[in-house]
């Protein structure tokens, strides 16, 4: 596979710098069952990286230590590590709002028969991915099968009270399929809830849109069918600088499977550490100063970020 990492390290994007940390992003490993073209993080089910229990404590510390007030929790499927449970619990006890970056079809995996009644009785964000409302659309990106799965997810976690009961949030995520920016989010939302709810008697909460990144899995496509260039170029053309306000990286603070710390989710698969030089562990951070002021790494994929309406893990930014 080619890697786009050496293309995007050198960049002209506008200096950022980190403010209040409200957000902790956990990747709990790689290990997913589906393969997903767009997939920023070349997860799969033949992945075996998986964080382990000790730096799951460290991440508890560190919510109660700092008083951050979200966990978003991400993979691969985050949910198939061996302590997804322990981790949602403990957090949830803490009095952290604790979301859950789901691929939906997860909830239908052999030993996950229960999955979708622990999230409710503990109040977990679902964050599902769906690429598009049309099955053709989500086959192309996920493969065959997939979009049944997550319909039949869908009601399930309906009948169960999310996307009804305000207590029960779901949301679901769009990727463009191909190398374009998304749509309006306002306007593809409300056609998700007219065709969902038309067609399968589905309801969310609301939808997100967020922009291909050109790393990894989907980088690599880019490089493959000769696109890359002319994609770089439709990020740069549609950068708005009203969006370098509210860029997630500011607020957000993102951790791997081996407890090392980045700017975010994006800078994580491109290898480029929280502050540069050298990994910092979440270890090290229990005892270390505020962060607030700090620079944060950039490079050329952050102008898929903040090209046209923005892009971030809560959907467009203006």
């Amino acid at each position: 596979m080619q890697d786009t990492r050496s293309l995007l390290i050198s960049t002209d994007f506008p200096p950022l710098r980190r403010g209040e940390l409200d957000t902790l992003q956990v990747n709990l490993g790689y290990l997913c069952n589906l393969s997903c073209v767009h997939c920023h993080v070349n997860a799969g089910p033949t992945r075996t990286e998986l964080m382990d229990r000790t730096t799951i404590d460290q991440v508890l510390t560190l919510l109660e230590s700092r008083g951050i007030g979200t966990l978003d929790l991400t993979g691969g499927a985050p949910e198939l590590n061996p302590d997804f449970r322990y981790l949602v619990s403990a957090a949830r006890t803490l009095g952290v709002r604790v979301i859950d970056r789901s691929n939906l079809t997860v909830l239908l995996e052999p030993g996950q028969e229960t999955l979708a009644d622990y999230l409710a009785a503990e109040r977990v964000v679902i964050t599902a991915s769906l690429p598009c409302y049309m099955e053709q659309n989500v086959q192309e990106q996920r493969g065959k099968g997939v979009y049944a799965d997550s319909i039949h997810a869908l009601q399930q976690l309906n009948a169960l009270g999310y996307g009804r009961d305000p207590a029960l949030e779901l949301n679901l995520v769009y990727n463009p399929v191909g190398a374009i920016l998304p749509p309006s989010q306002v306007d593809l939302e409300a056609d998700y809830k007219r065709e969902l709810g038309q067609r399968f008697g589905i309801v969310f909460n609301q939808l997100f849109t967020i922009t291909n990144m050109p790393i990894s899995r989907f980088g690599a496509v880019l490089l493959a069918q000769g696109n890359y260039t002319d994609y770089m170029t439709l990020l740069r053309d549609n950068f708005s600088a009203a969006n370098l306000e509210t860029v997630m990286c500011k607020s957000l603070l993102s951790v791997d499977w081996q407890g090392f710390l980045y700017d975010c989710d994006f800078n994580q698969m491109l290898a480029l550490p929280l502050g540069g030089g050298r990994g910092r562990h979440i270890g090290e951070l229990l005892q270390a100063p505020d962060m607030a002021g700090q620079a944060i790494v950039t490079g050329e994929h952050c102008y898929g970020c903040t090209a046209g309406q923005g892009s971030s893990c809560g959907g467009a930014l203006d």
